[in-house]
């Protein structure tokens, strides 16, 4: 019997990762767990928590699947691949996937690009149709400064462990991301000791890697590496 976690980003929830679940969920029979991280969700509710608290939810959930199925599978989007990669190095994890993990964050020049079409909608009163503008507006303002540096610590925290990976890894990244800039893949590729890893690049695609243009090829491509024979020497 097979599972597999999904862990989605800092401050986001179970919708950022959706269409891929919803994909997996289609297309086997296993089950998908994707829980939601402490003070995240829909509504946000980040002022007391701490880093470790995100850990050990994403942790406790991966401890009860590892007792009740023979595979497990896990896929992290943004801080989840962090969190997952971490949890990958500690853990017997079968395959890893990690979306737009924020190894690196804030690609200054893609960022610059981003606010210029913001503010171009804006002057032309587009404002409401463009996506950014739309996928971001709540949450400023809704996260406290500490939040933030919890993030930044868990960067800290987890980025050691990815020389302890040894599962098999895909890394897939956006090449208009503004928020992780697109050479974190191959930061990861070289940090992570794996022997069997595999790098992707889309070129559509923004930081909301799963619910961009590239998500059907996206979903496609997870699947088949996560279905995929493992060839033993």
């Amino acid at each position: 019997m097979i599972a597999c976690m999904l862990i989605h980003g800092y401050t986001g929830g179970p919708y950022e990762i959706e269409p891929l679940s919803n994909f997996l969920k289609e297309e086997t029979s296993w089950h998908i767990e994707v829980p939601t991280l402490p003070g995240h969700g829909r509504k946000l509710a980040l002022k007391n928590v701490s880093h470790k608290k995100w850990i050990n939810a994403a942790e406790n959930s991966l401890k009860q699947l590892l007792t009740k199925y023979d595979e497990v599978y896990l896929i992290g989007f943004s801080m989840g691949g962090m969190i997952a990669s971490y949890l990958a190095a500690k853990y017997k994890v079968d395959k890893l996937v990690l979306l737009a993990s924020a190894r690196k964050y804030l690609s200054f020049k893609q960022l610059v690009l981003d606010i210029r079409q913001v503010c171009f909608d804006g002057l032309k009163g587009n404002i409401k149709k463009n996506k950014l503008y739309i996928q971001y507006k709540k949450k400023l303002g809704g996260v406290p400064f500490k939040a933030n540096l919890e993030f930044l610590k868990l960067v800290k925290f987890t980025k050691p462990y990815l020389k302890e990976i040894d599962s098999n890894v895909l890394i897939a990244q956006g090449q208009k991301d503004g928020m992780v800039p697109y050479k974190t893949a191959y930061y990861l590729d070289k940090e992570i000791n794996s022997e069997e890893k595999e790098v992707v690049f889309f070129e559509r695609s923004r930081h909301l890697i799963c619910l961009g243009e590239d998500k059907d090829t996206l979903n496609q491509m997870i699947y088949n590496f996560l279905t995929r024979e493992v060839a033993h020497p």
